[in-house]
């Protein structure tokens, strides 16, 4: 092991490479794209203009007891 130069390691800093930003860049347009179609901003779904929320109710009618007998007919 003794005839091993020194290993050296580049962080990157003093004019080093951009990969970290473009994969920084990529990971947030990832994640913006996600965001909107999770909230339904893609293809409207979600809460959007056309989801229609229609409560009908019905009228309380009480209807009187009719003796319906058939006498002589």
């Amino acid at each position: 092991m003794s005839d091993r130069g020194p290993t050296i390691i580049n962080t990157g800093r003093g004019g080093g490479g951009g990969g970290g930003w473009a994969v920084a860049l990529l990971l947030a347009v990832v994640v913006i794209i996600g965001g909107v179609w999770l909230l339904g901003g893609f293809g409207g779904g979600g809460t959007g203009a056309n989801d229609v929320n229609v409560t009908i109710d019905t009228p309380d009618i009480d209807v009187p007891d009719v003796d319906v007998t058939t006498e002589g007919n």
